[in-house]
This record gives C-alpha cells, sequence and structure tokens, in this order.
C-alpha cells in the first residue's frame, strides 16, 4: 500500500532521521511511501534504493502534500515530541505545531477519510488548557495511537483518552540491533586519557537556566581533568538547519575548557555518531537518542535531562541515578561527583544498559507486529 510518512525530517536531526529509518525498516521495503522533508533530495538520498520513496518540501510543496494525502492509504506521524506546546527557547508560537499537525490531522479523517497512525510519540509538554484542548481534538481523532513513555502516557489519559486507545511503545529506535550501528565493534584502544562523548542542545525547558548550567559543566570538567586527564569529543546530534545547533553551541562551550583537549566532530549520519560513542568511554548528553544509541551499545552514561522525554527515558532505563535536571541550579561538585559514579559501577552499567536495550528490542518486535496486523491492514 500507499503509506504518507510525516515527521521533522530533512532537518539534519541525526535522531529525527534515525527515526524515520527504523519505522520504514519496521514496515518493510513492500510499500510505497511519500515521505515530507525540509531537505527533499538529502531524504530521498538517504533512504533510496532501500525503499520504493517520494519526497516533497515540508513547506514549500503543498499541491503535492495535498496528492499524497489524498493517494496514500494511511497517514502514519512516526516517533518524536510532536503532540507538544513549544518551549520559549524555540522563539514560535507555542501552539504552532499543536495547529499544524490538527489541520493535517482533520483533513485527512473528515475530508480525504484515510487511516491515521500515530506511533511511538511523545505527547507534552501541554502547559495550559488551550494547548490540552487542541491535543485533545488531534488524538480523538486518530485511529491507531501509541506512546513512548509513561509521562506521555498519563499525559494522554489525563487530557481525556480512552486507556483502550492508548497503547505504550519504547521509542521505536530501540528496535535496531547493536550491528546497525556498530557492525564490526573492536575493542576499546588503551589511552591515559578518560575519553568522554558530549553532546549538549540549547533548547532546554527554561532558558534562564542554560548559562548557569554551562559554567557548572565547565567546572566540573576541569575539576575532573585536574586529577584524571580527560579528552573530549564533541558528539552534535544537529549541526546545521537553526540558530544554536549542537554544532555551534559545542564549538563555543570548547573555550571555556581551553586547558582540556577538545576534538569537533561533525557526524551527518546515526552510524557516524555510534562509532563516536563506541570510541569514548563515557558518554555525557542532553540527547534523547543519543542516550538511545549508547545503551544499545553499552556504553556508559550520565544523562543531562533537559525536558520531559529525556527525564521519562532515564527514569525508564533505570538510570535516574545517573542523571542530572539541568533546568535546576546545581553546582559543579555535584556533576562531579555524579560523573564518577559512573565510573565506580562502569561494568555493570554496561550490562545493565545491553539488557534492558535487548528487552525493549524483544517488545518493539511484538509491538510491531501488532502495529502492522491493526493498522496497516486492507
Amino acid at each position: 500500500m500507499k503509506i504518507l510518512f510525516l515527521g521533522t525530517h530533512g532537518q539534519f536531526n541525526l535522531g529525527d532521521e534515525l527515526l524515520l529509518e527504523t519505522f520504514l525498516a519496521q514496515l518493510g521495503p513492500d510499500h510505497r511511501y511519500a515521505v515530507n522533508s525540509y531537505d527533499p533530495a538529502f531524504t530521498r538520498d538517504m533512504l533510496r534504493p532501500k525503499f520504493d520513496v517520494e519526497t516533497f518540501h515540508t513547506t514549500g510543496e503543498l499541491p503535492r502534500f495535498l496528492k499524497h494525502l489524498l493517494t496514500s492509504r494511511v497517514i502514519f506521524f512516526g516517533g518524536g515530541s510532536i503532540i507538544k506546546e513549544l518551549y520559549a527557547s524555540v522563539g514560535r508560537n507555542p501552539y504552532s505545531t499543536l495547529f499544524m499537525i490538527l489541520a493535517t490531522v482533520t483533513f485527512a479523517k473528515q475530508i480525504a477519510r484515510k487511516k491515521v497512525v500515530m506511533s511511538n510519540i511523545g505527547v507534552g509538554p501541554l502547559m495550559t488548557p488551550r494547548g490540552k484542548m487542541l491535543a485533545r481534538w488531534i488524538l480523538r481523532q486518530v485511529d491507531f495511537l501509541s506512546v513512548r513513555d509513561e509521562k506521555s502516557h498519563r499525559t494522554a489519559l489525563k487530557i481525556g483518552l480512552s486507556p483502550l486507545k492508548v497503547n505504550l511503545a519504547p521509542d521505536a529506535v530501540f528496535a535496531n540491533p547493536p550491528d546497525v550501528f556498530v557492525p564490526h565493534p573492536k575493542p576499546l584502544p588503551r589511552s591515559e586519557k578518560t575519553r568522554i562523548a558530549l553532546n549538549l542542545n540549547y533548547d532546554i525547558e527554561r532558558p534562564e537556566a542554560w548559562e548557569p548550567f554551562l559554567e557548572s559543566l565547565a567546572g566540573s570538567l576541569r575539576q575532573i581533568h585536574a586529577e584524571t586527564p580527560l579528552e573530549i569529543h564533541a558528539l552534535p546530534m544537529q549541526s546545521k538547519f537553526k540558530a544554536n545547533d549542537d554544532l555551534s553551541v559545542l564549538r563555543d562551550f570548547a573555550a571555556r575548557v581551553p586547558e582540556i583537549p577538545f576534538t569537533l566532530r561533525d557526524p551527518q549520519t546515526a552510524q557516524a555518531a555510534a562509532e563516536i560513542i563506541s570510541g569514548v568511554d563515557l558518554v555525557l548528553a542532553e540527547r534523547l537518542h543519543t542516550l538511545v544509541i549508547s545503551s544499545i551499545l553499552g556504553k556508559p552514561f550520565y544523562g543531562l535531562t533537559y525536558d520531559v522525554k529525556v527525564r521519562e527515558l532515564v527514569d525508564y532505563l533505570g538510570m535516574e541515578n545517573h542523571s542530572r535536571d539541568i533546568n535546576q541550579p546545581f553546582c559543579a561538585q555535584e556533576l562531579t561527583d555524579g560523573i564518577r559514579s559512573v565510573f565506580a559501577d562502569y561494568d555493570n552499567i554496561s550490562a545493565h544498559l545491553l539488557e534492558r536495550s535487548a528487552n525493549l528490542r524483544m517488545k518493539l518486535g511484538l509491538y510491531f507486529d501488532v502495529l502492522k496486523q491493526k493498522a496497516l491492514s486492507h
């Protein structure tokens, strides 16, 4: 069948592109896909020849979007935090995403009479009565709905959805085994320095907490470096498309710690990001899919939780004691102690992440069987 796949594609966010590849791999190569993208050529080249796919510009090709909507059997929203109000740091109307999705879903259901699927999505934050109302209008029209974490599940129920409608499934990227990212793993070579992969994301819940967080982070890394020499490897998950992208933020942060060797990297695929992760001793990261890939590879991490989806992931993985909410004030010593706690229990954490990821991969295998049966059957 033909499936119209909608999401935040072509923004050069490695996590979003990885989600897209994962969903199409799980749904299978037998379907025809139409995919929206802010860079249609990039998305098309990424997916072909594995998949029969057409791409169109998210905002610049409305006639093609309508054509694909009318000629597809299923409208599929895959992963991502799509049912949400935007943070002030994004600089847009907080309801802009909700209005866009409401218009699309309402047209698909009420005019085009299409089946609408939302799979492994995030719901929230919804901070105002208007945001909750818009979310309720959207989700009540969806034919098959699954959310990726407990918080999203509770939020969906709180705004009035039936428990029978809301399925709970892990983030879809956990469906990938380790060899998708690192086909031929090698032992980590010895080094006199402790290698840390650092990922930063500017768009946190409380923008006023950003500068104090960076000060504490720099102070903590200096403390550790004074006792155990460090080597930092920048791990941007988005290096273009928006202001304050990860690469720009990491480049600016490097100037705060000139005494620490700092390698700027710019991976262009999730596999390239995974190579960086596999080549370090520890991952220190904000981005959700940086932590997901680390977990699949069994690489111990310390989570810098910047919003609800990352907090939920860390809790879901049983890593809440190895994370810190960067929206709340803390001193450098607290972060230093947290990072040291990971090294103190390094092997156990690695084994725990591998086991947890394997369990989630098995659950997702069963989940996608159900999804294809209920949502994609003729």
